[in-house]
């Protein structure tokens, strides 16, 4: 084939040096692509980065199955009742409640913890404990409790003669990737309730774990609910190309994906790529401003509680006052020291822009680190770019805290440096909290602690994914998408004058 070949082309062999089209520039084959690459692979060329991604075909093959098994299965979807989708929620909580039954699931769990450890990858989220199952049999009596939603008659249009009925109805496949959490299965199958069928890919640290759910719960519960037994099909491959050709896949409705990093970020410039809606939560990380008129009780307890775990609602950065440095910053250390305190731990703290001058000096604590513990600084001076950095922490609340000169500096840093996710302003003064709502580029925005920006906490339903607004603001919606918000908006007209005419 010829050396200039645009990302559309069909590519059925590389060359070393080969030159690619990809968006509006040329980018050449690396060795190990053109080496890998085999008769019947495809090659997405990334319009925004210059990436050049390989999908073989039996990726392909597998992304293709599951999009038509989850495709047909929509079909059928159509003749059953909401009692059945119901039900199966019921099933699906009852078969996760059943000690017997969880115990197939409690071991593939068990060996993917094994795995990940000593592969040294964070186990936060992987593991299930008793909390993580409570949370996901709730999340599924959630949706067996939640109001019927299908062909919902939003609003009706009146003419003379005719009527035009808005209708709320199924949006069709679903396309979910995400990282190793199992208990992401309650947020998956929400997409159930409003008719739509999902496919899903894991991240490979839960593969297992997703498997003996798949198969001791989740089918089983379909079919007991008369349910289409591929409504929610699980691809079963470890591989990043799996998720690629999910995402590439026209026949998908809507594409969600969460996780963190570069990962997501090739997920949703695929599904664009394709003409595929997306909704993307990439990194997180919250933010919290203190205003000068700040209540001190108020301060400390939503640092503490807003440190308990580290999720993408985790407090990060700490933007303080300079005048107030000396008030403020020995009361949010105290409440992360007694966050920390509460998991064994010391916190660990990133200070910017002379926010060291109040931090204690020289002292060092053990930090555990998915490889494992580590002696290290409590403190650590850092430049203003590091701003941008999400820390991912294991066992101690690690965060930033910055000085500013007052409210404006505040949040022209968070706009600069955030990923536009979430923002708390903790002030009794509500013309600085009216102020910082309106010049905030962020979906979420509270006066407290930061971790309510979670479905099935805040909105009383499981979460399919969070948006932050780091690649701009949503259309239609929140930034909290769940399983009843996708859907689609159909035209239904009922003429009662027969002669009507235009």
């Amino acid at each position: 084939m010829n050396s200039d070949v645009a990302g559309v082309e069909k590519v059925v062999s590389l060359e070393v040096g080969q030159r690619i089209l990809c968006g509006n520039r040329w980018v050449r084959v690396s060795q190990d692509l053109a080496d890998a690459f085999q008769p019947g692979d495809s090659l997405i060329a990334l319009q925004n980065s210059g990436e050049l991604l390989r999908i073989t075909s039996s990726d392909q093959q597998v992304a293709h199955l599951a999009v038509s098994d989850a495709s047909h299965a929509f079909t059928l979807l159509s003749e059953v009742s909401d009692e059945q989708i119901s039900l199966f929620y019921e099933k699906f909580a009852a078969f996760l409640e059943d000690d017997e039954i969880f115990r197939h699931v409690q071991v593939a769990n068990d060996e993917d913890v094994e795995k990940a450890l000593k592969k040294g990858r964070s186990i936060t989220r992987l593991r299930i404990d008793a909390k993580m199952r409570s949370d996901m049999v709730e999340g599924l009596l959630m949706w067996s409790r939640l109001e019927l939603a299908r062909d919902l008659v939003m609003s009706t249009v009146e003419h003379d003669g005719w009527n035009v009925d808005v209708v709320r109805s199924p949006l069709g496949v679903v396309g979910f990737v995400f990282e190793g959490r199992p208990n992401v299965f309650a947020d998956a199958t929400g997409v159930l309730r409003t008719g739509n069928t999902v496919v899903f890919r894991i991240g490979s640290d839960a593969l297992g774990t997703a498997r003996a759910i798949s198969q001791y719960m989740l089918t089983p519960a379909l079919v007991a609910a008369g349910l289409p037994e591929k409504a929610v099909v699980l691809i079963d491959s470890p591989t990043h190309g799996a998720g690629w050709a999910l995402f590439a896949h026209t026949g998908l409705s809507l594409a969600i994906a969460r996780g963190s990093g570069k990962a997501v970020a090739q997920l949703g410039a695929v599904a664009r790529q394709s003409g595929i809606a997306v909704s993307l939560h990439g990194t997180g990380g919250a933010w919290m401003i203190v205003g000068e008129d700040a209540n001190l009780d108020r301060l400390e307890s939503s640092v503490l509680h807003s440190l308990d775990r580290k999720v993408c609602n985790t407090l990060n950065v700490v933007a303080v006052i300079r005048d107030m440095a000396s008030v403020h910053v020995p009361i949010i250390l105290k409440a992360a020291e007694m966050a920390a305190s509460n998991r064994g731990t010391r916190p660990r703290i990133h200070a910017i822009q002379g926010a060291e001058n109040f931090m204690p000096t020289d002292v060092n604590i053990a930090v555990g680190r998915s490889e494992g513990e580590m002696s290290e600084q409590q403190v650590t001076v850092a430049s203003v770019d590091s701003l941008s950095t999400e820390y991912e922490w294991e066992e101690n609340p690690e965060f930033a805290i910055v000085l500013v000169e007052d409210i404006n500096e505040a949040v022209e840093l968070f706009n600069v440096y955030s990923p536009q996710f979430i923002v708390s302003m903790i002030s009794d003064n509500e013309t600085e909290l009216e102020r910082v709502w309106s010049l905030t580029n962020a979906p979420f925005f509270g006066d407290g602690f930061t971790r309510w920006v979670d479905g099935q906490f805040s909105l009383l339903r499981p979460e399919l994914g969070l948006s932050n607004w780091e690649n701009g603001r949503l259309f239609g919606r929140s930034g909290i998408l769940s399983g009843d918000s996708a859907f689609t908006v159909r035209l239904r007209v009922h003429q009662t004058d027969e002669k009507l005419h235009r």
